[in-house]
């Protein structure tokens, strides 16, 4: 089950880690701490942060909607959020340009969202270190994914791979399909 991706939310925790590393990164390891912030949340919580899709590409899990935000140009019509707050890549990396500020997310994502930097931030020089870490600790990544290629990462496998009991999953998926219908009646 899939609530709608949260763009507004999703640049405020991309934005809390860019303060949180001087203002730029790597956008893959953004994109590696932003999917470490959504697990953790699901596995804490029951519901991720930014609401993204997850795939397996080859070098790791990635959020599918925040790595489009960053490779992808925009349509000349139509201004992003994201794109208000964060810079186009160069040289790997992105840098924050303006604060969003962070209304949009909860005390303890923020919490959370610091909690994962810190546990990571010895890889902010070394982005592929990180991915080589994942690739070792992270059982719903399938390994066998070609390069270029993207591979959905179902919600049930990241609940498994920490052992969530089959109850468990089901009331996180019940939340989910809730939440999802509270979205779908206020965007009415």
């Amino acid at each position: 089950m899939r609530v709608p991706f949260n763009e507004a939310k999703a640049t405020q925790a991309a934005s809390r880690l860019l303060r949180l590393a001087g203002g730029r990164l790597n956008y893959m390891l953004l994109i590696k701490l932003l999917y470490l912030t959504d697990r953790e949340a699901l596995l804490r919580w029951g519901r991720p942060v930014t609401f993204d899709e997850y795939y397996s590409m080859h070098k790791g899990p990635i959020l599918s909607r925040v790595l489009d935000l960053i490779t992808e140009e925009p349509e000349p019509e139509f201004q992003r959020y994201w794109d208000r707050f964060i810079s186009a890549p160069s040289n790997w990396q992105v840098s924050l340009t303006q604060d969003p500020g962070a209304g949009q997310l909860s005390q303890a994502e923020e919490e959370l969202i610091e909690e994962v930097f810190n546990q990571n931030k010895q890889y902010v020089d070394r982005p592929f270190e990180l991915v080589k870490l994942l690739h070792k600790t992270l059982p719903e990544w399938d390994k066998d994914i070609p390069e270029g290629r993207r591979s959905p990462i179902p919600i049930v496998e990241i609940l498994k791979a920490r052992q969530k009991s089959a109850e468990e999953i089901s009331a996180i998926h019940g939340e989910l399909k809730s939440l999802n219908r509270i979205r779908n009646f206020v965007a009415r």
